[in-house]
């Protein structure tokens, strides 16, 4: 199987029935637990301080009964109710040179919330579709970080966070604190939801948990599963995998990450105690590589300014060409001379990308007729010889002239030169971890998928997902202008060969 039904991932497996930790569950009282679901026998709380305990780090939560070991390097002091992944790098430094007893952290998460889905009832109340909301609030919280256990049990003691902190500033002197910003993610632990976020994104940045989770076996680069997991021959991975203890990924199946296939419940492993003094510190990654950076307001900010000036210098290099190709058009088909298809743009907006037509005005009716000879294996519909294309679509199709007007959605703000190939609301169903990546960016006239994929047959809907995926965990300027210098090399090769 190579269609998209043979395609599982995260929530398609086990994420249906899930419900946060318990506030009271830590590494100590662990045995007295039992989570909603776990791989390796950790619940999201247990791996959020597994994956702190990896860099030397031990999270101490407010109120929450857990021995705080001597062995850690320094100690994280949270709220109860939240999950924070951030570079402690940045803030080494003030630790190293200003040696305070504490380091306040304020935490600022700017990062896309995604979306809820709510289901829009009529008047009869019947079914009629579902809403998507859309969250870009950014969001703040503190942290703080000590490399003094009493200073840790201090605040673990408080009754609450709001005395836990007036508390650390009543008995820690000035001169003996510190404050910093930074970015970083917040998840409320609290919200099934933003649990689920925050283990997909654990997936990615954690890239060696086996540093403190001694069941994480390697299976393949970016693949880890428990010994009791069976995964068998012609299973394909995209993307970061966990699997847990009793479960099988059968063969010619596809799993694409970030995903947690979690314990069977019946096969879920004793929990390991953390070996610290066996632990090799290193400073943690930010919550996605080198997330800061690409997603900061500077960064797009950049991308989009060199999105304005190459849209304007293409369209005043290409406008010429515009009454000769609607003259073209005009004399073997007649109007319209544009074709405007509804498309997803980031965050799921629709917007309507705009195209030279290319194809019969009819063209849309003969699709239904023509859907047996689809050669395409997931959402996307493709013909080899087209019917439907006329003769100077195949033109424009052959030197990609017909993508031209694009430009004009580029200099609005609905597209960028380099992105994800632009889909309409159907076809962007089909996985979702690959359709939240992508509406993550604005798509683009050209992108990774466009210069790398083969066409081999059954392999084309499994490509897009892989290249689209990989655009948006390694996006940077540099990787642009690769793609842009293929683009064109492309282009003119085929010129070269007429």
């Amino acid at each position: 199987m190579t269609t998209a039904d043979a395609i599982l991932t995260a929530p398609d497996l086990h994420d249906r029935a899930h419900r946060p930790a318990s506030a009271g569950a830590t590494e100590s009282a662990e045995s007295n637990v039992a989570p909603a679901r776990t791989v390796w026998g950790l619940d999201p709380q247990q791996l959020h301080n597994r994956y702190w305990a990896a860099h030397g780090v031990q999270v101490v939560a407010q109120g929450e009964p857990s021995e705080i070991v001597g062995h850690a390097e320094l100690y994280l002091l949270t709220d109860p109710g939240t999950f924070a992944l951030f570079q402690l790098g940045p803030l080494m430094e003030a630790l190293n040179w200003i040696k305070p007893q504490v380091l306040f952290v304020r935490l600022h998460d700017a990062r896309d919330r995604g979306y809820r889905e709510n289901a829009v009832l009529d008047a009869a109340d019947r079914f009629v579709k579902f809403q998507r909301l859309y969250d870009a609030s950014s969001r703040l919280t503190r942290v703080a970080v000590t490399p003094d256990r009493e200073i840790a049990k201090l605040w673990q003691s408080a009754p609450d966070p709001l005395s836990g902190w007036r508390r650390l500033r009543r008995f820690i002197r000035k001169h003996d604190r510190a404050t910093r910003s930074t970015e970083g993610a917040i998840y409320d632990r609290n919200r099934a939801r933003e649990v689920s976020h925050f283990v997909q994104d654990l997936v990615q940045i954690w890239k060696r948990p086996d540093s403190t989770v001694l069941r994480a076996k390697r299976f393949g680069e970016a693949v880890w599963q428990d010994p009791k997991s069976k995964i068998e021959s012609g299973a394909k991975f995209i993307g970061a995998i966990w699997v847990g203890a009793g479960r099988t990924v059968e063969a010619k199946s596809t799993v694409i990450g970030p995903a947690v296939i979690w314990d069977d419940p019946s096969a879920r492993p004793p929990i390991e105690a953390i070996e610290w003094l066996t632990i090799e510190p290193t400073t943690p990654p930010p919550p996605q590589p080198d997330r800061a950076a690409r997603d900061g307001i500077i960064g797009r900010a950049a991308k989009r300014f060199f999105d304005i000036v190459f849209s304007i210098v293409a369209l005043a290099c290409t406008f010429w060409l515009y009454p000769f190709i609607m003259l073209a058009i005009w004399l073997e088909d007649g109007g319209p001379f544009f074709f405007f298809h509804r498309r997803e743009t980031l965050g799921g907006r629709e917007f309507p990308c705009i195209k030279f037509r290319s194809m019969r005005k009819d063209a849309e009716k003969l699709k239904d007729l023509l859907r047996k000879q689809n050669q395409a294996d997931g959402p996307q519909f493709f013909i080899e010889n087209d019917p439907r294309l006329t003769r100077v679509g195949r033109v424009l199709r052959r030197y990609n002239l017909d993508e031209l007007p694009q430009f004009i959605n580029v200099l609005i703000g609905d597209m960028s030169v380099v992105g994800p190939r632009p889909s309409p609301h159907h076809e962007n169903q089909y996985c979702p971890p690959w359709r939240e990546a992508r509406l993550s960016v604005r798509p683009g006239i050209t992108g990774l998928w466009q210069v790398k994929r083969t066409r081999r047959a059954g392999n084309d809907f499994q490509e897009w997902i892989k290249y689209d995926i990989e655009y948006v965990e390694h996006r940077s300027f540099l990787l642009d202008m690769q793609i842009i210098f293929q683009t064109f090399a492309e282009i003119f090769g085929k010129i070269s060969r007429s």
